[in-house]
């Protein structure tokens, strides 16, 4: 059983931390924020400390006393430099679905790499980054189509989404294809529409649930557990996947 630390106790956090308590590969052992418990966020059962670490010697402590295999983080962008280095010293596993990193940020993520393992994906989601694999395909075979994207998310959502901006570069269109809507009552919704002569193909993915991110983070520690020390996206260990079940299929 991996023993997890999830960094972040949000909307998305709780979700997480009841997908890592149902799964019996994983073993929640704390949740961490960088300010003290908000009262109407306890922790999901009794037995789960909640801990307030606001500094990288917070860190150290903390994990030398709470040790796990593995950190989930669904925080801000800042956390990463407080735990980056207790994180390097005990080689942990790293989890990271934040949105909003800037290149700084993933130069330092990069970094912790060369001595652990490290995921970074602005959307953790399986069915999302499946999607932008088939996107990138169809893009391949069809460079002449028209592309636009449109990415909708609950209206307190301020900027433009990470997803949408990393669908945009992984099939190299513009960002000013991206057109985006705040609502209430979504969770996430990101479309991507290719319009040839004739015909139209849309490429849909809704987050139904915030528990989706959950799923996917558990997808990713368990297969990050059979990587080597590096720096990875979710799309390196879903096309890890692919090339495997290919060369079983060829093997048959």
């Amino acid at each position: 059983m991996v023993k997890v630390g999830l960094i972040g106790y949000g909307k998305a956090g709780q979700a997480v931390a009841q997908v890592l308590q149902d799964d019996p590969r994983y073993e929640l052992c704390w949740i961490a924020r960088r300010s003290a418990a908000d009262p109407a966020k306890a922790a999901p059962t009794p037995d789960v400390p909640m801990a307030a670490l606001a500094s990288t010697e917070d860190w150290g402590h903390w994990l030398d006393a709470h040790p796990v295999d593995a950190l989930v983080d669904f925080s801000q962008p800042e956390s990463l430099h407080l735990y980056g280095e207790p994180l390097r010293q005990r080689g942990l596993m790293l989890v990271s679905a934040i949105s909003a990193y800037s290149a700084a940020d993933l130069d330092y993520a990069q970094s912790l790499a060369k001595d652990a393992r490290v995921l970074c994906s602005p959307n953790i989601t399986v069915g999302i980054n499946f999607l932008i694999m088939a996107a990138r395909l169809l893009r391949k075979i069809a460079p002449f189509a028209d592309v636009e994207i449109v990415e909708q998310h609950f209206r307190e959502k301020p900027e433009v989404s990470g997803t949408a901006r990393k669908i945009a570069q992984s099939i190299d269109v513009d960002e000013d294809r991206i057109t985006s809507l705040r609502l209430g009552g979504i969770v996430g919704h990101h479309e991507v529409i290719f319009g040839f002569p004739y015909q139209t193909v849309r490429l849909i993915h809704n987050s139904i649930e915030r528990r989706a991110f959950g799923t996917g983070a558990a997808f990713a520690l368990a297969e990050l557990q059979q990587c080597e020390n590096g720096f990875y996206t979710f799309d390196d260990l879903m096309m890890r996947m692919v090339r495997k079940e290919l060369l079983s299929a060829a093997d048959h």
